[in-house]
């Protein structure tokens, strides 16, 4: 390379020692080139002060080089209409696309709308990350339609042979049953469940499957009547636990599908006269920041959402350079604090 050109792929591909598509796969983050040659590469590259074109990149890959972040609107108390812990997540998702060289888009899905063509059809994205989905009756017939019409996406929710798509979720039978296997080691013996268990809402059905599994193996009852509805927000949390109270049954734990639901439902307990957690015992899920910062700190069941947002880029790029992909199951942990 002549003194004052522009450093080229190729500069880097000869000192490198390796073939010039090399270059660019390991320059963009493909995983199919080694560690140590990718490193090797990566300081070449550095010393040669060499940057990416990404608009001539995209070209000659006919991509866009972006990827579509599609939240579902939840209702949250900071009025984002983003859960808290998808908020969690996104930080995530951002560092892994900028070290993948990708641009990332972010916006609310619409169910009214079709978002391939607000997307990928139009070539603003390559792909899509769906995060949160509502009834997932309603919503799975939109994930029927975006196969049919070849978009490339992943999702985050509960991994199942029977939903479309790749999915990346957490095990939440596991969660559900690590739950309650501690409030039953913390001696309680009647524990309720905030939270949909059909299968409009499958992370919670699951949920609720994993702390039924504990109680049989305790020989408890698992008791449909200490089972509410609720959706994963406050006031959700705090209309379930006051219905819960209101049946006039007996619990001594709640065990709730969410965070969410758990910190409106410490209101409710609060409000009702009984104390957290020496009357009730209470254990959320997720482990989003407002968990640690309730009064009584809240116990709860903790998603990896760091190894999640990397997760979902990564399938998503196998899936738009047509590599094959399989769901991924990640496993929660059990945070205690002093709700239980």
């Amino acid at each position: 390379m002549a003194s004052g050109d522009k450093p080229t792929s190729f500069d880097i591909a000869a000192l490198a020692g390796v073939s010039q598509p090399t270059v660019s796969r390991a320059l963009r983050g493909d995983r199919t080139v080694s560690a140590a040659t990718r490193l090797r590469i990566e300081a070449i590259a550095r010393q040669l002060n060499y940057k990416v074109d990404k608009n001539a990149s995209a070209l000659r890959r006919g991509s866009t080089s972006t990827l579509a972040l599609l939240f579902f609107e939840d209702p949250a108390p900071d009025g984002s209409r983003i859960n808290p812990f998808f908020l969690s997540m996104l930080g995530s998702i951002l560092h892994t696309c900028g070290a993948r060289g990708y641009d990332l888009l972010t916006s609310f899905q619409q169910l009214s709308a079709d978002w391939h063509v607000d997307y990928e059809d139009s070539r603003k994205a390559d792909g899509l990350i769906l995060l949160g989905y509502g009834d997932f009756d309603a919503y799975s017939r939109r994930l029927d339609q975006l196969v049919t019409q070849g978009t490339h996406f992943v999702r985050w929710g509960s991994p199942d042979p029977a939903h479309p798509g790749t999915v990346i979720g957490c095990d939440n039978f596991g969660g559900g049953r690590d739950a309650g296997q501690h409030l039953i080691d913390r001696g309680r013996r009647s524990i309720a469940f905030l939270g949909d268990a059909s299968n409009h809402y499958p992370e919670s059905r699951d949920r609720y499957a994993g702390l039924a599994h504990a109680l049989r193996t305790a020989s408890l009852p698992v008791d449909a009547g200490l089972q509410v509805d609720a959706l994963s927000s406050e006031a959700s949390g705090y209309d379930a636990a006051s219905r819960l109270i209101a049946r006039g049954i007996a619990f001594d734990a709640i065990f709730a599908a969410s965070d969410m639901i758990a910190l409106g439902a410490v209101r409710a307990l609060v409000e009702s006269g009984r104390s957290v957690p020496r009357d009730v015992a209470l254990v959320g899920f997720d482990d989003i920041p407002a968990a640690s910062l309730a009064q009584p700190p809240l116990t709860t069941i903790r998603q990896d959402y760091a190894r999640a947002g990397e997760l979902l880029v990564d399938m998503l790029i196998r899936r738009i350079n047509r590599r094959d992909t399989e769901p991924a199951l990640l496993p929660p942990e059990l945070v205690v604090r002093k709700s239980s």
